[in-house]
């Protein structure tokens, strides 16, 4: 069926029509059309297509109307669809912005443009087609406006990612008295969750209980997603309880917010009710599931819902592969973690992105690096993720140089402006020794978030810069961030490395005096920490006996490291009791039990430890120390000689000696913790990972330029003392970070101030 105009065009002054610059773009749109006399574009794909709808005529049966559209003029006029179900079709295939442009400056030609329906079309595809100022324009031009027009533009509005100005229009739908519906409440239940606007997703879910659609599965799964947004998990469970009907949808809702507020055990509990109830899990149940075993370090769980998955089918499902490889990488198992990444058919952006995480969290920095070059010759293309993943590797080694080309990466992609990204790279320039770079990029944020806050409190801390770290804090607190958990162990953690004893007490009793955070282990750790440093070993044990939690690996290991500081044998020896019964693998405290003893010369108490570990298959981990030069990374081991310039390194050590002495340097034989001769431990003194990193630093950088090194371990006092003379000897600043903290040694001076 054909309609022909010739040449009577609508009287647009009987409409409402847009504002004059809008009416003047689409008049200009038809003069377009009318001067080539020929459609739509969208209208001719080929030169003669058909459009079926549907008869809407209650007279006549259902039919198919076949609508006949040519390209070429009719007399004066166009050929055109006969009603707005034709108009309706072709707005549904438009999938560009220009071509909805023409289609609905040619409805204006044919009087369609006022049609409610047609007109709720537009709306949603303007918005969807990201022109949501168009939507906008056509919305408030509507005198009229249903719940079915609202609802479009307040979807529009979020998915163009405007939540403030979709809970505007919601108030408004409210004030013109229009009855919101189950499609209304969930997309701005879903506004109120990213702009974590917890009173005003109230407000609705009072709205919500007026209108009896709290049973609706999609209000409630939104109303659960809203609180637990919100850090709401006890009025998501509120929600989820009361629902008559629970489908897969509610369960996983529910799950989810679950691990994204760190109560993961939670989660694993109603997975196991939602299992009991004969309710079907789908992929993001089993992908957030895993994420729980993950958070948890359960291993052994998190491989019997490995088998569950293999058994319902899921193992080929990308996100689930995914999250099994993030669980294994994060419980330490990388070798089953690679097994599966090396056998998925497909891998996406995601995969890479947990490789390279699992592999930089486990302190295999290489295999991070190695493993992000092998995914930019992929077709996956890095994000914002996959750098906060592989920046901590960088960190790890210390390596600069590669920090910075990431930085220039991050640049080029734009991702300089995500958070997140933005957080990571003060934290790598922080641990990579550039504490005023980390800064001017923390100064430079538009926006910063609590973590970001966090970020430079810890890297002031680790720098020594305690007054720095709590400056900041303040700061903080005045514009009305309010701190976190993290945000105190970073605090109390500057104030362990600077010995600001009062100041630690203040900030660990404020936490739940003034933010009601409750102190978890590791900000007990750090006050155990704070008063063994200090040298106030019988206060760090009385505390740890009064704590209202139980002590773990952290506090004690705390303690332990004090006491070897301090060559407190009987509160070691007790400490490494409690560290044996609760860690028996980790052969680091047998080591710091050794040295007490060697220092205190006690040689056949060494002995027996060293034979206790051997029986138990432990070995010692050796110090290794890593510096960075041309954008390669070199490792040294004490002792070491496989370097390539092994003879230039151990010459300049040789010829640094002398000087040294000269200046006044006298080796410590005290940190050789082995009973020979003291020349062969001076001689053993000479070869200590460090320093053949700096000597090797001093031959191949410019004169002038700092030396950065990082040491996995405790830098041993003799070593710290002889980096200092080499500091003046040589005039370079030498940055080493050890496994504590950064050490910055200038004309002989060290910024510890021998404290650390």
């Amino acid at each position: 069926m054909v309609l022909f105009l010739h040449g009577n065009y609508p009287n647009f002054k009987q409409y409402m029509m847009p504002s004059p610059s809008y009416q003047h773009h689409l008049h200009a749109c038809c003069m377009h059309f009318v001067v080539e006399q020929c459609l739509i574009p969208m209208l001719t794909y080929t030169s003669n297509m058909q459009v079926h709808t549907k008869s809407q005529n209650p007279n006549c049966k259902s039919h198919s109307t076949i609508l006949n559209i040519q390209q070429h003029p009719i007399s004066n006029g166009f050929a055109v669809p006969v009603d707005y179900m034709g108009y309706s079709s072709l707005l549904s295939s438009i999938s560009n912005i220009k071509t909805l442009k023409q289609l609905h400056a040619y409805m204006f030609i044919t009087g369609f443009h006022q049609d409610i329906f047609l007109e709720t079309k537009l709306v949603s595809k303007y918005s969807m087609l990201g022109s949501l100022e168009d939507a906008r324009m056509i919305f408030e031009k509507i005198c009229q406006r249903n719940v079915f027009i609202w609802n479009a533009m307040i979807i529009g509005c979020l998915r163009n990612r405007q939540h403030e100005e979709t809970l505007s229009l919601y108030r408004r739908m409210q004030e013109a008295d229009v009855q919101p519906n189950n499609f209304t409440f969930p997309v701005v239940l879903k506004a109120c969750a990213e702009l974590s606007a917890l009173q005003e997703g109230k407000e609705i879910h009072y709205n919500v209980l007026k209108t009896e659609s709290e049973s609706n599965v999609f209000v409630g799964a939104a109303l659960i997603n809203m609180y637990v947004k919100c850090g709401c998990t006890e009025d998501a469970r509120q929600v989820f309880d009361k629902m008559s009907e629970r489908d897969a949808v509610l369960w996983t809702a529910m799950i989810v917010g679950y691990v994204q507020n760190g109560q993961a055990y939670e989660a694993l509990r109603i997975f196991q009710q939602m299992l009991l109830a004969d309710a079907q899990p789908d992929s993001l149940t089993m992908a957030s599931v895993l994420s729980a075993c993950a958070n948890l370090g359960i291993i052994d769980e998190g491989k019997q819902i490995h088998d569950y998955i293999v058994r319902i089918g899921f193992e080929s499902d990308v996100s689930v592969c995914n999250s099994l490889v993030a669980m294994y990488a994060k419980c330490g198992k990388l070798g089953i973690a690679r097994q599966l990444f090396d056998k998925m058919f497909k891998r996406d952006v995601i995969s890479w992105n947990a490789m390279i995480a699992g592999y930089a969290q486990n302190g295999r920095a290489k295999e991070a690096l190695r493993i992000f070059d092998q995914m930019r010759m992929s077709d996956s293309k890095p994000d914002s993720a996959t750098m906060v993943g592989v920046l901590p590797a960088c960190s790890h080694l210390g390596a600069l140089q590669q920090g910075k080309s990431f930085h220039n990466y991050i640049i080029r992609s734009g991702f300089e402006s995500d958070v997140s990204v933005a957080t990571a790279l003060i934290d790598m320039y922080a641990k990579c020794g550039s504490i005023q770079i980390a800064r001017k990029l923390f100064d430079r944020m538009p926006k910063r978030d609590v973590v970001s806050w966090s970020a430079m409190i810890s890297g002031y801390g680790m720098h020594g810069h305690g007054d720095d770290s709590l400056t900041l804090f303040s700061q903080m607190q005045e514009i009305g961030v309010k701190p976190n958990d993290v945000t105190f162990i970073s605090v109390l953690s500057a104030c362990s490395h600077a010995g600001l004893i009062n100041e630690s007490w203040e900030y660990f009793h404020s936490m739940d005096r003034d933010y009601h955070i409750a102190p978890r282990v590791e900000h007990y750790s750090c006050m155990v920490d704070l008063l063994g440093r200090a040298g106030h070993l019988d206060e760090a044990h009385d505390f740890i006996k009064k704590m209202p939690l139980e002590a773990h690996v952290g506090v004690w290991g705390a303690l332990l490291s004090a006491c070897r500081i301090h060559c407190n044998i009987k509160l070691g020896e007790i400490a490494a009791e409690r560290l044996f019964d609760l860690d028996p693998a980790h052969s680091g405290y047998y080591v710091l039990l050794s040295n007490i003893y060697a220092t205190a010369g006690r040689w056949d108490d060494v002995k027996n430890l060293r034979m206790m570990m051997k029986d138990r298959g432990l070995e010692k981990k050796p110090g290794c120390s890593f510096i960075e030069v041309d954008n390669k990374v070199h490792a040294f081991l004490v002792g070491d000689r496989s370097h390539s310039q092994s003879g230039q390194i151990y010459g300049m050590l040789d010829s640094l000696a002398g000087r040294m002495v000269e200046a006044g340097y006298v080796p410590n034989t005290n940190f050789v913790l082995h009973d020979v001769e003291e020349e062969i431990k001076e001689h053993m003194l000479g070869t200590h990972s460090e320093k053949l990193a700096i000597a090797f630093g001093l031959i191949n950088t410019s004169p002038g330029t700092p030396i950065r090194i990082t040491k996995n371990l405790r830098v041993c006092g003799d070593c710290h003392s002889a980096t200092k003379f080499i500091s003046k000897i040589a005039k370079r600043e030498i940055i080493v970070r050890d496994l504590n903290r950064f050490h910055h040694f200038k004309d002989g001076f060290c910024s510890c101030k021998d404290y650390w």
